[in-house]
């Protein structure tokens, strides 16, 4: 029973909702002539039914491609993404490897450079 009102209660609600609206004059304008094109519309397919079905064609062709091409892009995101994870992993451990080797080298290269007594030194 209470989903009966709930019903009556959103129909009731748009209506007046609805009803409002068409108390500002541009508003009621805009419908007015909505609903002019609407009617043209409609006797003008009504009499050109092959006209309508070709357009219905092309607008499910469209959308299909529409869908195909988005279907194709989730799937080459998706491999790009399970790609990057797995990746990840070995970018981590060359990073971590690389870091190594480069802190091993400074040292190294350090010692090279580092005097190991003042006997080198040129006196003036």
């Amino acid at each position: 029973m209470s989903e009966n009102k709930f019903v009556k209660g959103i129909v009731c609600g748009a209506v007046i909702g609805g009803a409002l609206t068409l108390l500002d004059k541009s508003t009621r304008n805009a419908i007015i002539n909505k609903t002019k094109y609407c009617q043209k519309q409609i006797q003008y397919y009504s009499k050109n039914r092959e006209e309508l079905k070709t357009t219905m064609e092309e607008q499910m062709t469209k959308w299909k491609s529409v869908y195909e091409q988005f279907s194709s892009d989730a799937t080459y995101l998706s491999q790009k993404v399970n790609e990057v994870k797995q990746i990840t992993p070995q970018v981590k451990t060359l990073l971590t490897d690389t870091k190594d080797a480069f802190v091993q080298s400074k040292e190294e290269y350090k010692s090279m450079v580092t005097p190991a007594s003042d006997d080198h030194v040129i006196k003036q």
